[in-house]
């Protein structure tokens, strides 16, 4: 039907979008450099190689494929570092996303759908977080997202740019027919951390902070199945393509888990003993992130099929299992 620009679609998102994008008609077009994704995942479309901060390699895109719509994942994600070197995230991620959008607008391309984050509300305990939350993140990736979500916005006013811009929350599993999945060097998300612990590919989970106010310590995130991600986004599309005004959406099940209980929830799913140790907190972790809304379902339709905590696991597992960790 359509080609479809996704940055970063060698990566964990961006891979399973692709995969949706192609089983619904359209040829979902890679974009990415690399340097955290995998080529290998790139399975569903073209691989263009190529960095955002090249303005010719990326108008060149453009202009070859004239992509009806940009679908934008590509960014740099992980808390810890985000703590410790917050310009690398200012830098790659807002500027990188600044070069993309005027790329795309100079191209006529002005359906565009953006990967922000959850983590753009800070921590709001007691609050149930909706699209009409402040936004008060705690660290640079939050940060960078929320300027992104701003960008946009202003392109919109000068350049007629329309965007869906999905808020979501901890993404976990995999396909579950194990054609792509989960995996980052370095590891930092629970669930493959967990399952490389269990796996003896480390020697232990570590988890940060077991002393938050909550029933056992632990944090409490909202997880959501990939793959119910990545079809929002393929919805997100159509609602663009049908002509409809920006939008803002969370993706999250409204249901939050500790840490202590996705590892007891792996003890039964693998039936294995899950090793792990206790550390402090780490820092510009929220305490609970759930989300509170329906918008994603009253509007475009949304169900969160697969995105029940052992489905999500048993997925991983299953991709796990299956070698694809070995790089």
């Amino acid at each position: 039907m359509a080609n479809v620009l996704v940055t970063g679609g060698a990566g964990y998102i961006g891979a399973h979008a692709c995969k949706l994008l192609r089983e619904d008609g359209h040829v979902p077009v890679t974009y990415d450099n690399l340097s955290t994704g995998w080529a290998d995942s790139v399975k569903f479309g073209p691989l263009e190689k190529g960095d955002l901060f090249d303005r010719a390699r990326l108008d060149a895109v453009l202009a070859r494929y004239r992509p009806a719509a940009v679908m934008h994942f590509a960014a740099f994600s992980q808390v810890g570092e985000a703590m410790r070197d917050p310009g690398k995230y200012w830098r790659n991620n807002v500027g990188g996303s600044l070069e993309l959008i005027e790329a795309a607008v100079a191209a006529g391309c002005l359906d565009f759908v953006f990967s922000s984050t959850c983590a753009t509300y800070g921590d709001q305990d007691g609050v149930v977080l909706d699209e009409d939350c402040g936004q008060v993140p705690l660290n640079a990736y939050g940060a960078s997202k929320r300027a992104i979500e701003e960008i946009l916005r202003d392109f919109e006013a000068s350049h007629g740019l329309k965007s869906v811009i999905f808020r979501y929350f901890n993404v976990a599993g995999a396909d579950p027919d194990a054609e792509v999945g989960e995996f980052h060097q370095p590891e930092t998300h629970l669930i493959p951390v967990m399952l490389q612990a269990i796996d003896g590919q480390r020697d232990a989970l570590t988890i940060h902070g077991t002393d938050y106010d909550t029933p056992d310590g632990t944090c409490i995130r909202d997880y959501v199945h990939v793959m119910d991600l990545a079809r929002a986004h393929v919805l997100g599309l159509d609602w663009l393509r049908a002509g409809k005004g920006s939008r803002v959406f969370n993706l999250g099940t409204g249901h939050g888990f500790s840490v202590r209980a996705v590892i007891d929830q792996a003890r039964r799913v693998t039936n294995r003993e899950v090793p792990f140790n206790e550390g402090p907190r780490r820092a510009g972790d929220a305490v609970r992130l759930v989300s509170g809304s329906s918008r994603a379902s009253a509007e475009l339709g949304w169900r969160p099929e697969r995105s029940t905590l052992p489905q999500m696991i048993a997925d991983a597992w299953r991709w796990h299992q299956n070698g694809h960790f070995d790089r």
